[in-house]
């Protein structure tokens, strides 16, 4: 959702007249879009704006540095009186007022603007997309949360929730389309919830997928509590929504749940996995887990193994417990499974997710798959990669196939995170779909 918010407030100020640039030292300005969501990442942000003061230094002041985004209204006055690393700082629904907010800068003023919105959505701003793989975009249908988890402080440095028109989503599909695009994923903090008035989340991906067969198209993230059914059988129809699914667990005991704020059980999250697998064969998922929340016991983490056993994900994004200032975790429970144990439990979760997954892609060997090539390897530019409609890497020689080009591969070999493969030729959505239907 940075990315996103990255190329809105492009967008705007390079219809201000500013143009990026590719380092630091060759900026007059300097933003960093920020996160809150984890400790690690607002510690990430404290180094960078050491670094961005030190180079203010070295030119002079000839360099304005702000903050935008989630920790600007959390974290404002720290960063800007007491330790006087920014000159400005922007809240995710006041990127609009960066220009006039720079002219303040330049007229020696500090400036902030945190409010929150009940309707900026920015639908009306095109975003520019000036460091991506030109093959993959993301699109933002919604902004804020009304979930109000116990451990999340999104609702309080995003606001509440307010949906973009559709009309103005499928524009941007269309554009992205005509400018070769092969994969949007649509964001929103629960897109189950999109609304705008007219159309549910399954209605705008059918239309989604209408934009375009040959674009495919992805989506998260989907709260468990409220995930349609009607978007299930849609996904099971058409061919270019990707058959992979992140739903977030955060634990597999009913008690953190509910001191989470999760309104769903064990039991009602594992039905919904099987639904999906029922109406979707083959469908992949990946989900979200903490550990170490608030008063979690050994049986409660116990609890969390055996559901991420019995799901068997492809992919889980893993944290231990950080608190965040403003949570209700924060104002009524307290902080009480030592960092000790919580590593301990982190590292149990991370071995055993390792092992599921490689054991899931041993499967996978000899499958033929629809590859959608991002770019090079990471390891030699005699191998491409790109990405299953499952959302699996797969590494394969490049031969004389592109970037944005679809290529059927067989799966020859893998480790936990990637699979390797032959190519077999040049191929798209529609003939792979009618060659398994064949088949």
């Amino acid at each position: 959702m940075n990315v996103s918010d990255t190329e809105i407030v492009n967008s705007i100020l390079m219809e201000d007249g500013m143009q990026p640039v590719n380092e630091p030292n060759q900026a007059e300005v300097i933003f960093i879009n920020t996160c809150s969501i984890r400790e690690n990442a607002e510690e990430r942000v404290w180094n960078r704006l050491k670094e961005f003061k030190a180079l203010k230094k070295e030119k002079e002041g000839d360099l304005t540095v702000g903050v935008l985004g989630c920790m600007a209204e959390r974290i404002r006055d720290k960063i800007m009186e007491k330790e006087k690393l920014v000159d400005l700082v922007v809240g995710p629904d006041a990127y609009r007022d960066l220009p006039k907010l720079l002219a303040d800068v330049d007229d020696g003023r500090k400036a902030v603007n945190v409010l929150l919105s009940l309707e900026e959505t920015y639908a009306d701003v095109k975003p520019v997309r000036t460091n991506d793989n030109g093959v993959s975009a993301f699109v933002t249908i919604m902004r804020g949360c009304d979930n109000m988890c116990a451990f999340c402080v999104v609702p309080f440095t995003r606001g509440r929730e307010r949906s973009r028109p559709a009309e103005s989503i499928l524009d941007e599909l269309e554009r992205l389309s005509d400018q070769g695009y092969r994969e949007v994923t649509l964001l929103g903090q629960n897109v189950n919830s999109y609304n705008d008035g007219e159309h549910s989340f399954a209605d705008l991906m059918y239309k989604a997928s209408q934009v375009d067969p040959e674009m495919r198209v992805r989506f998260s993230s989907p709260h468990p509590k409220d995930f349609p059914e009607e978007l299930l059988k849609i996904i099971s129809e058409q061919p270019n929504l990707c058959n992979y699914i992140h739903i977030p667990a955060q634990s597999g005991n009913d008690e953190v749940l509910e001191r989470m704020r999760r309104p769903y059980t064990r039991q009602q999250y594992l039905d919904l996995v099987d639904r999906m697998r029922e109406i979707i064969p083959g469908v992949t998922l990946s989900t979200d887990i903490i550990t170490g929340f608030c008063g979690e016991t050994e049986e409660e983490h116990e609890d969390t193994l055996s559901l991420m056993a019995r799901v068997k994900y492809d992919l889980a994004y893993m944290f231990a417990y950080s608190e965040r200032g403003r949570t209700l975790a924060q104002r009524k429970y307290e902080d009480d499974v030592p960092e000790k144990v919580k590593k301990r439990r982190l590292s149990e979760i991370i071995e055993q997710q390792m092992n599921i997954q490689e054991e899931l892609n041993k499967k996978e060997i000899g499958r033929r798959h629809l590859v959608l090539v991002e770019g090079p390897s990471k390891r030699s530019d005699e191998q491409l990669c790109g990405r299953t409609d499952t959302n699996k890497m797969v590494v394969f020689d490049r031969e004389d196939y592109a970037k944005g080009e679809y290529v059927e591969v067989v799966i020859t070999d893998c480790t936990s995170a990637t699979l390797m493969g032959d190519p077999i030729k040049k191929s798209s959505i529609a003939e792979f779909e009618a060659e398994k239907i064949t088949a």
